[in-house]
């Protein structure tokens, strides 16, 4: 799979912070011996301003990805706060190069382990860990890729998840078709079935009336036959 053009940009952009904060180390060393420091300070600017100008970029392309629905709403979610980690990292950075190498100590503990600041706690990092205590900053950055590819990894499997409910959904939405369409025929016939003993039964009915008429005017006509009989029958 072809790697996220705004997580390649992430990335970079959070490279660029890293090395703010070395060139920022630097020139603070240098100002402790008593070396000059302008280069690195054009050089510290620069990186500032090109880190401003990504997460400029990064803010436009998340807003178009969220608006355009290229993405879900959890992983924009997600990316958000990346966003604003970086932002808080920028602002730092920048508070940190303004500084101009004083409160050396302190600026290396907030940059590198999330510590206090002028009485500011920087929300870029949290207290640094005993397994990322003596790691460089190269390895650092690894292992947050790596944890950024775990959750990457999370988020197909939530999608493909998401996509199998879905495609069952639409299943068994096919099959309550299928049943509403068996029960329709079924009160269809009922009804037919219905009509037809309604009419078989007035049918019934006029049979067994024209019976019981039938009936009636033969034995009225025995009765006259019989009556005449006798009236015609000899004396004696």
């Amino acid at each position: 799979m072809a790697p996220d053009p705004w997580l390649s940009m992430y990335d970079s952009t959070c490279q660029i912070a890293q090395e703010v904060a070395e060139k920022i180390q630097e020139r603070n060393r240098c100002q402790r011996n008593g070396e000059s420091s302008s280069k690195l300070n054009v050089a510290v600017r620069s990186l500032l301003q090109n880190l401003k100008e990504k997460i400029n970029h990064l803010k436009d392309l998340l807003l178009q990805a969220i608006s355009t629905h290229q993405i879900t709403q959890l992983e924009g979610d997600r990316r958000q706060s990346l966003l604003d980690d970086l932002l808080t990292r920028q602002r730092q950075l920048q508070a940190s190069y303004k500084n101009d190498g004083t409160e050396t100590d302190v600026i290396r503990s907030s940059l590198m382990t999330g510590g206090v600041k002028r009485g500011v706690t920087n929300p870029w990092l949290l207290e640094e860990s005993e397994e990322t205590r003596d790691l460089s900053f190269d390895d650092i950055r690894q292992q947050q890729q790596r944890i950024i590819q775990e959750q990457d990894a999370g988020l197909d499997t939530l999608s493909s998840v998401l996509s199998r409910q879905k495609q069952m959904g639409h299943q068994i939405g096919n099959e309550l078709d299928e049943q509403n369409e068996i029960i329709d025929d079924l009160t269809n016939l009922v009804e037919n079935t219905d009509d037809k003993l309604r009419n078989q039964t007035r049918h019934v009915k006029m049979v067994d009336k024209k019976s019981t008429s039938c009936g009636m005017l033969v034995v009225i006509v025995l009765l006259l036959i019989a009556i005449a009989v006798v009236a015609v029958w000899p004396t004696k």
